[in-house]
């Protein structure tokens, strides 16, 4: 008699999905629910839900209410996302994607947790994260004074004085936007010169209630209950000294999470994944991106949600399109 041939075991079996999302926040949310909707075989991985702006306490330009939470909102997102769990969406919690490579004409995924799946297609929407300051009070004060998104706070620091840490381009966008709505507004930046593009700087410097602050090394936020005070070093003086300010804008740069596609897909000079903007796809077919962890223009909730789904609508029609 022959040998009798082995089965492979139930963990051994990776199932084929028409399509992968790796991320949870707006962006994975958005096109987990059209996903579900167009009936698209689809699998959702992500460690949580939210986002970046799940630390965000009050988020008022996020379409549909006048005030949430970012925990609410997270909340929201993934019980819209379970709504959509089936047979056709498998949502997988709490397991992060570690790699990705491609598997014939498929692409197989692994996380944290050992496990491996395989999809068609893919939809990246990991996101990014905030580069920060390691300097005494920046985390004490997050959220007292300390805010990442302009679009998100600036209403709250109405006639108020307040400092931008940055000086590119998104740092002069920033204080642009807050001098329309502040008392004062100074940009702070480390170095000599700043980098945003010349006619930017010069116009915004122009306003008279916006200030440049070279040479500014950060060392210390001060505050009591809230946010007081900036304390920087002068690097041409070597002198300490405290901008009064009750709010300070972060725009020192994001960290997009893209490390886990290695060299699959073309990036950017900071990492980020470099798309058609027409309809979300990345350099290699089959793999798409949304989001912050993508070289698009403006980063906002809204706008990643958008994408997502735009992304969904070509998916389909290159999985489905005769």
């Amino acid at each position: 008699m022959g040998r009798r041939a082995r089965l492979p075991s139930p963990e051994e079996v990776v199932m084929t999905y028409e399509l992968i999302i790796i991320g949870g926040g707006p962006a994975g949310a958005a096109g987990a629910v059209y996903a579900a909707r167009k009936r698209l075989k689809t699998l959702l991985v992500t460690d949580s839900f939210g986002g970046q702006s799940v630390v965000s306490p009050d988020i008022q330009n996020w379409i549909g209410d006048k005030s949430i939470s970012g925990a609410e909102l997270a909340k929201k997102l993934k019980n819209h996302v379970l709504h959509y769990a089936n047979d056709i969406l498998t949502v997988k919690e709490g397991e992060k994607v570690t790699a990705v490579k491609k598997s014939g004409s498929n692409f197989a995924i692994e996380t944290d947790r050992g496990n491996k799946y395989e999809a068609r297609t893919l939809l990246v929407t990991v996101g990014s994260r905030r580069r920060t300051l390691d300097v005494p009070g920046a985390k004490e004060y997050e959220g007292k004074g300390i805010t990442y998104c302009a679009s998100c706070d600036a209403p709250f620091f109405s006639d108020q004085d307040v400092a931008v840490i940055g000086g590119g381009n998104a740092g002069f966008e920033t204080a642009a936007q807050l001098a329309n709505i502040a008392k004062t507004v100074a940009i702070v930046h480390r170095n000599p010169e700043f980098k945003a593009d010349k006619i930017t700087v010069e116009k915004v410097l122009a306003k008279p209630n916006v200030k440049a602050v070279l040479n500014a090394d950060t060392k210390e936020f001060k505050g009591e209950k809230f946010l007081t005070g900036l304390v920087y070093k002068d690097n041409k003086t070597g002198e300490t000294r405290e901008l009064k300010v009750t709010g300070v804008f972060m725009e020192i740069g994001q960290v997009p999470n893209t490390n886990f596609l290695g060299d699959l897909v073309k990036k950017d000079e900071y990492s980020r994944i470099e798309i058609d903007h027409k309809n979300q796809k990345t350099s290699l077919p089959s793999i798409w991106a949304a989001g912050d962890s993508t070289n698009v223009l403006y980063h906002q909730n809204n706008i990643a949600a958008g994408d997502a789904v735009k992304a969904v609508e070509d998916i389909y029609l290159h999985l489905h399109a005769k």
